[in-house]
Protein backbone atom coordinates (compact mmCIF):
# COMPACT_ATOMS: atom_id res chain seq x y z
CA UNK A 1 0.00 0.00 0.00
CA UNK A 2 1.81 3.09 1.28
CA UNK A 3 3.95 4.65 3.92
CA UNK A 4 1.11 5.49 5.92
CA UNK A 5 -0.20 1.60 6.47
CA UNK A 6 3.64 0.93 7.87
CA UNK A 7 3.13 -1.05 11.03
CA UNK A 8 -1.01 -0.92 11.20
CA UNK A 9 -1.08 -3.91 8.35
CA UNK A 10 0.21 -6.20 11.11
CA UNK A 11 -3.42 -6.79 12.88
CA UNK A 12 -6.68 -6.88 11.40
CA UNK A 13 -8.04 -5.63 14.62
CA UNK A 14 -5.70 -2.60 14.13
CA UNK A 15 -6.85 1.14 12.55
CA UNK A 16 -4.64 3.12 10.40
CA UNK A 17 -4.53 6.93 11.32
CA UNK A 18 -7.01 7.30 8.33
CA UNK A 19 -9.53 5.12 9.51
CA UNK A 20 -8.97 2.06 7.10
CA UNK A 21 -8.11 -1.50 8.19
CA UNK A 22 -4.73 -2.46 5.43
CA UNK A 23 -5.87 -6.55 6.23
CA UNK A 24 -8.87 -5.88 4.30
CA UNK A 25 -7.42 -3.74 1.54
CA UNK A 26 -4.93 -6.35 0.71
CA UNK A 27 -8.03 -9.21 0.81
CA UNK A 28 -9.71 -6.88 -1.75
CA UNK A 29 -6.31 -6.76 -3.97
CA UNK A 30 -6.38 -10.52 -3.81
CA UNK A 31 -10.28 -10.24 -5.70
CA UNK A 32 -8.77 -7.40 -7.96
CA UNK A 33 -6.01 -9.48 -9.17
CA UNK A 34 -8.47 -12.70 -9.91
CA UNK A 35 -10.39 -13.59 -13.29
CA UNK A 36 -13.19 -11.72 -14.18
CA UNK A 37 -16.88 -12.71 -12.27
CA UNK A 38 -20.25 -11.21 -13.60
CA UNK A 39 -23.92 -12.10 -12.41
CA UNK A 40 -27.34 -10.38 -14.46
CA UNK A 41 -30.53 -10.50 -12.57
CA UNK A 42 -33.05 -10.79 -15.10
CA UNK A 43 -36.82 -10.46 -15.64
CA UNK A 44 -37.15 -14.53 -15.38
CA UNK A 45 -33.90 -15.83 -13.32
CA UNK A 46 -30.42 -15.02 -12.50
CA UNK A 47 -27.01 -15.82 -14.73
CA UNK A 48 -23.52 -15.84 -13.24
CA UNK A 49 -20.37 -16.34 -15.72
CA UNK A 50 -16.94 -16.41 -14.43
CA UNK A 51 -13.53 -16.01 -16.57
CA UNK A 52 -11.52 -19.20 -14.71
CA UNK A 53 -8.23 -18.49 -15.55
CA UNK A 54 -5.83 -21.56 -16.49
CA UNK A 55 -2.82 -21.86 -14.83
CA UNK A 56 -2.01 -24.87 -16.49
CA UNK A 57 -2.67 -26.49 -19.66
CA UNK A 58 -2.80 -29.95 -17.80
CA UNK A 59 -5.44 -29.00 -15.84
CA UNK A 60 -8.62 -31.28 -16.40
CA UNK A 61 -11.79 -29.81 -17.86
CA UNK A 62 -14.04 -28.78 -14.88
CA UNK A 63 -11.41 -28.39 -12.11
CA UNK A 64 -11.24 -25.54 -9.61
CA UNK A 65 -14.70 -24.78 -9.81
CA UNK A 66 -15.71 -21.17 -9.16
CA UNK A 67 -19.67 -21.63 -9.47
CA UNK A 68 -21.32 -23.60 -7.15
CA UNK A 69 -24.82 -24.82 -5.99
CA UNK A 70 -25.52 -24.24 -2.19
CA UNK A 71 -29.35 -25.36 -2.21
CA UNK A 72 -31.24 -26.26 -4.91
CA UNK A 73 -32.43 -22.57 -5.52
CA UNK A 74 -29.33 -21.07 -4.55
CA UNK A 75 -25.56 -20.63 -6.24
CA UNK A 76 -22.33 -19.22 -5.68
CA UNK A 77 -19.72 -17.61 -8.24
CA UNK A 78 -16.18 -16.82 -6.33
CA UNK A 79 -13.40 -14.21 -7.29
CA UNK A 80 -10.12 -14.48 -5.29
CA UNK A 81 -8.77 -17.64 -3.36
CA UNK A 82 -10.43 -20.88 -3.78
CA UNK A 83 -9.40 -21.78 -0.99
CA UNK A 84 -10.99 -19.14 1.52
CA UNK A 85 -13.86 -19.39 -1.03
CA UNK A 86 -14.52 -23.03 -0.14
CA UNK A 87 -14.66 -22.36 3.23
CA UNK A 88 -17.63 -19.49 2.55
CA UNK A 89 -19.36 -22.26 0.36
CA UNK A 90 -18.99 -25.06 2.89
CA UNK A 91 -20.60 -22.60 5.34
CA UNK A 92 -23.85 -21.42 3.73
CA UNK A 93 -24.50 -24.65 2.83
CA UNK A 94 -24.60 -25.20 6.63
CA UNK A 95 -26.22 -22.18 7.29
CA UNK A 96 -29.25 -23.72 4.05
CA UNK A 97 -29.26 -26.40 5.73
CA UNK A 98 -29.70 -25.97 9.48
CA UNK A 99 -32.22 -23.22 8.49
CA UNK A 100 -34.58 -25.67 6.67
CA UNK A 101 -34.09 -28.65 9.41
CA UNK A 102 -35.47 -25.28 12.03
CA UNK A 103 -38.11 -23.59 9.87
CA UNK A 104 -38.86 -26.59 7.37
CA UNK A 105 -38.60 -24.13 4.35
CA UNK A 106 -35.54 -23.50 1.79
CA UNK A 107 -33.86 -20.82 2.90
CA UNK A 108 -34.52 -16.97 1.48
CA UNK A 109 -31.61 -15.58 -0.35
CA UNK A 110 -31.75 -12.06 1.21
CA UNK A 111 -31.28 -14.42 5.15
CA UNK A 112 -28.64 -16.42 3.38
CA UNK A 113 -26.63 -13.55 1.89
CA UNK A 114 -26.34 -11.68 5.35
CA UNK A 115 -25.60 -14.77 7.87
CA UNK A 116 -22.99 -14.85 5.24
CA UNK A 117 -21.75 -11.29 5.59
CA UNK A 118 -21.72 -11.45 8.79
CA UNK A 119 -19.49 -14.32 8.96
CA UNK A 120 -16.93 -12.46 6.85
CA UNK A 121 -17.06 -9.15 9.25
CA UNK A 122 -16.48 -11.29 11.97
CA UNK A 123 -12.93 -12.16 10.59
CA UNK A 124 -12.24 -8.76 10.68
CA UNK A 125 -12.84 -8.37 14.41
CA UNK A 126 -9.91 -10.25 16.38
CA UNK A 127 -6.27 -10.37 15.91
CA UNK A 128 -6.44 -14.32 15.23
CA UNK A 129 -8.43 -14.51 12.18
CA UNK A 130 -7.61 -12.66 8.63
CA UNK A 131 -9.92 -11.60 6.53
CA UNK A 132 -10.91 -14.34 3.34
CA UNK A 133 -8.86 -13.39 0.49
CA UNK A 134 -12.42 -13.46 -1.75
CA UNK A 135 -16.02 -12.09 -2.90
CA UNK A 136 -18.99 -13.98 -3.53
CA UNK A 137 -22.25 -13.97 -5.92
CA UNK A 138 -24.87 -15.29 -3.80
CA UNK A 139 -27.48 -15.81 -6.70
CA UNK A 140 -30.98 -17.83 -6.64
CA UNK A 141 -34.67 -17.65 -6.44
CA UNK A 142 -36.88 -17.73 -3.45
CA UNK A 143 -40.77 -16.44 -2.77
CA UNK A 144 -40.14 -12.81 -3.53
CA UNK A 145 -38.40 -14.13 -7.32
CA UNK A 146 -34.72 -13.57 -8.87
CA UNK A 147 -32.41 -12.45 -5.87
CA UNK A 148 -28.49 -11.61 -6.88
CA UNK A 149 -26.03 -9.96 -3.84
CA UNK A 150 -22.45 -9.37 -3.84
CA UNK A 151 -20.73 -10.26 -0.11
CA UNK A 152 -17.27 -8.27 -0.01
CA UNK A 153 -14.33 -9.31 2.28
CA UNK A 154 -15.02 -6.42 4.74
CA UNK A 155 -18.32 -8.17 5.26
CA UNK A 156 -20.27 -5.69 2.93
CA UNK A 157 -23.41 -7.16 1.10
CA UNK A 158 -25.56 -5.53 -1.22
CA UNK A 159 -28.38 -6.54 -3.51
CA UNK A 160 -27.74 -5.96 -7.79
CA UNK A 161 -29.61 -6.02 -10.96
CA UNK A 162 -25.80 -6.82 -12.14
CA UNK A 163 -22.52 -6.65 -10.81
CA UNK A 164 -19.05 -7.58 -11.42
CA UNK A 165 -16.09 -9.21 -9.43
CA UNK A 166 -12.41 -9.48 -10.78
CA UNK A 167 -9.57 -7.77 -13.23
CA UNK A 168 -12.40 -6.40 -15.17
CA UNK A 169 -14.50 -5.23 -12.89
CA UNK A 170 -14.67 -1.63 -14.03
CA UNK A 171 -15.28 -2.62 -17.85
CA UNK A 172 -17.78 -5.00 -17.18
CA UNK A 173 -19.38 -2.16 -15.17
CA UNK A 174 -18.95 0.16 -17.87
CA UNK A 175 -20.95 -2.84 -20.04
CA UNK A 176 -23.56 -3.77 -17.27
CA UNK A 177 -24.74 -0.16 -17.11
CA UNK A 178 -26.26 -0.49 -20.85
CA UNK A 179 -28.52 -2.88 -19.99
CA UNK A 180 -32.67 -2.90 -19.33
CA UNK A 181 -32.71 -5.50 -16.34
CA UNK A 182 -36.28 -5.14 -16.31
CA UNK A 183 -36.43 -6.96 -20.20
CA UNK A 184 -33.33 -8.77 -20.72
CA UNK A 185 -34.14 -12.76 -20.20
CA UNK A 186 -31.84 -15.36 -18.69
CA UNK A 187 -31.37 -16.40 -22.45
CA UNK A 188 -29.86 -13.53 -23.71
CA UNK A 189 -28.47 -13.00 -20.60
CA UNK A 190 -25.61 -16.01 -21.00
CA UNK A 191 -25.17 -14.46 -23.97
CA UNK A 192 -24.22 -11.15 -22.98
CA UNK A 193 -22.17 -12.40 -20.08
CA UNK A 194 -20.03 -14.75 -22.38
CA UNK A 195 -19.81 -11.58 -24.98
CA UNK A 196 -18.29 -9.07 -21.97
CA UNK A 197 -16.30 -11.54 -20.40
CA UNK A 198 -14.58 -12.25 -23.73
CA UNK A 199 -14.27 -8.51 -24.71
CA UNK A 200 -12.40 -7.93 -21.06
CA UNK A 201 -9.85 -10.40 -21.43
CA UNK A 202 -6.76 -9.82 -22.61
CA UNK A 203 -5.34 -12.32 -24.87
CA UNK A 204 -1.91 -10.73 -25.18
CA UNK A 205 -1.40 -10.92 -21.15
CA UNK A 206 -3.56 -12.94 -19.62
CA UNK A 207 -3.35 -16.85 -19.58
CA UNK A 208 -5.88 -18.73 -21.03
CA UNK A 209 -9.21 -19.36 -19.60
CA UNK A 210 -12.59 -21.46 -18.84
CA UNK A 211 -15.63 -19.91 -19.56
CA UNK A 212 -17.90 -21.03 -16.49
CA UNK A 213 -21.89 -19.98 -16.93
CA UNK A 214 -24.24 -21.30 -14.21
CA UNK A 215 -28.27 -20.35 -14.00
CA UNK A 216 -31.29 -21.03 -12.15
CA UNK A 217 -34.75 -20.00 -13.62
CA UNK A 218 -38.59 -19.43 -12.79
CA UNK A 219 -39.17 -22.12 -14.51
CA UNK A 220 -36.53 -24.67 -13.58
CA UNK A 221 -36.11 -22.98 -10.08
CA UNK A 222 -32.60 -24.95 -9.84
CA UNK A 223 -29.33 -23.35 -9.91
CA UNK A 224 -27.57 -25.73 -12.70
CA UNK A 225 -24.73 -24.89 -15.33
CA UNK A 226 -26.24 -23.91 -18.36
CA UNK A 227 -26.42 -26.61 -20.88
CA UNK A 228 -24.06 -27.56 -23.06
CA UNK A 229 -25.22 -26.51 -26.32
CA UNK A 230 -26.25 -22.92 -24.57
CA UNK A 231 -22.84 -22.70 -23.44
CA UNK A 232 -21.38 -23.20 -26.80
CA UNK A 233 -23.29 -21.04 -28.75
CA UNK A 234 -23.04 -18.31 -26.05
CA UNK A 235 -19.40 -18.68 -26.34
CA UNK A 236 -19.51 -18.75 -30.46
CA UNK A 237 -21.63 -15.70 -30.19
CA UNK A 238 -18.83 -14.45 -27.84
CA UNK A 239 -15.94 -14.67 -30.34
CA UNK A 240 -17.67 -14.03 -33.48
CA UNK A 241 -18.51 -10.56 -31.63
CA UNK A 242 -14.86 -10.31 -30.53
CA UNK A 243 -13.72 -10.96 -34.21
CA UNK A 244 -15.92 -7.90 -35.63
CA UNK A 245 -14.87 -5.63 -33.20
CA UNK A 246 -11.44 -6.17 -34.10
CA UNK A 247 -11.50 -5.47 -37.73
CA UNK A 248 -13.60 -2.27 -37.18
Amino acid sequence: MTSVGSGYDLSVSTYSPDGKIFQIEYASKAVENSGTVVAIRCKDGVVMGVEKILPSKMLCHGSNRRLHSIDLHIGIGIAGFLADARQLVNRARSEAKQYKSVYGQPIPIKVLAQRIASYNHVHTLYGSVRPFGCSITIAGIDSTGPQLFMIEPSGSCLGYYGTSMGKGKQAVKNELEKINFTEITAAEAVKTIAKIIYSVHDGDKDKDFELELSWITRESKIHQLVPKEIHDNAEAFAKQALEEANLI
